[in-house]
C-alpha cells in the first residue's frame, strides 16, 4: 500500500468514524474465506458495514477526532475488523455477531465496542450489546406510556356515554 493510498484510507475511515459514532472491533481471526464472506453477507444484509483495516490506521483515524479514544487502543491488536451500524441501530452489530455465532462458530469475536463514545470491552458484552434498545425503541416506549393514561380516560369515558345516557333516559321516565 503506497503512502497515498494510506493517507486516502486514513482519511476515508476517519470520515466514517466521525458519521457514525456506533462502531464494534472485532476478531475474525483463524476463519476460513467461506465463512468470512458468509459473515459479511450476512452483515450487508443486516445493514452493517464490515471491513478489515490496519491497526495502526484505525488508531490515527481515531486521533483525529475530538473523542479520547487513548483506552480503546488497548484493543488494537492482531486482527481488526470494524463494523459500522447507523446510529438508530447500535445494537444491529451485536445482534450480527451473536446470529453469526449460534451454530458452532467461536468467531468473530468482539474485541471493543464504542457506542455514543462509550466503550465496551471484551466479547462477555455481546449478549448485553445485542439486548440495548436503539433511540427510536426507547422513544415509542415512552410515548406509549405517557399515551396510555389518555387512552384510557378517553375508554372510559365513551364506555360511559352509554351507561350515562341511559341512567338519563330511566330517570326521565321514572318522573313520568
Amino acid at each position: 500500500m503506497t503512502r497515498e493510498d494510506k493517507v486516502k484510507v486514513l482519511e476515508e475511515l476517519s470520515e466514517k468514524f466521525s458519521k457514525k459514532p456506533n462502531f464494534y472491533v472485532t476478531d475474525a481471526s483463524g476463519l476460513t474465506v467461506a465463512e468470512i464472506n458468509k459473515f459479511r453477507r450476512l452483515c450487508f444484509e443486516k445493514g452493517v458495514e464490515y471491513k478489515v483495516y490496519k491497526n495502526t490506521l484505525i488508531q490515527k483515524a481515531l486521533e483525529k477526532l475530538d473523542v479520547d479514544y487513548t483506552e480503546f487502543f488497548t484493543a488494537l491488536k492482531g486482527f481488526s475488523g470494524i463494523m459500522f451500524s447507523e446510529e438508530d441501530g447500535a445494537n444491529v452489530p451485536a445482534k450480527v455477531l451473536k446470529e453469526f455465532r449460534k451454530g458452532k462458530a467461536e468467531k468473530p469475536m468482539l474485541k471493543a465496542a464504542s457506542l455514543e463514545s462509550e466503550f465496551y470491552f471484551g466479547d462477555e458484552n455481546v449478549k448485553m450489546l445485542s439486548e440495548l434498545k436503539s433511540k427510536n425503541e426507547l422513544i415509542g416506549e415512552i410515548i406509549g406510556l405517557l399515551q396510555s393514561p389518555a387512552k384510557n380516560v378517553v375508554s372510559a369515558l365513551q364506555s360511559g356515554k352509554s351507561t350515562l345516557a341511559g341512567l338519563v333516559k330511566t330517570l326521565s321516565e321514572r318522573e313520568n
